[in-house]
């Protein structure tokens, strides 16, 4: 059984907006939320007793996952800048 016919897109797909892939506001943003989250929820858990630790490690593995993409970021810009072959370019 023949498949259906493959036709060649009329159409080139267009480019996303700078504003679409900027990762910036995204992972920074993210990380600011999760640090917010540890610093509410130790307060709540070391001072009144209200919440579960497990909330508390969880934010504070977010902060910090946020982190290490935040400096794998800067990493990576730093490779683009310098022109390092493996670097990933950013369009």
């Amino acid at each position: 059984m023949a498949g259906p016919a493959k036709t060649p897109d009329p159409r080139p797909t267009p480019p996303l907006p700078a504003r679409l892939l900027a990762m910036a506001p995204i992972v920074y943003g993210g990380t600011g939320l999760w640090a917010l989250a540890a610093v509410v929820l130790g307060i709540a858990h070391y001072g009144f007793g209200k919440t579960p630790p497990i909330w508390l490690w969880t934010a504070i593995s977010g902060a910090a996952l946020g982190i290490v993409g935040a400096l794998v970021m800067v990493w990576q810009r730093k490779a683009v800048r310098r022109g390092s072959r493996g670097a990933q370019k950013m369009d």
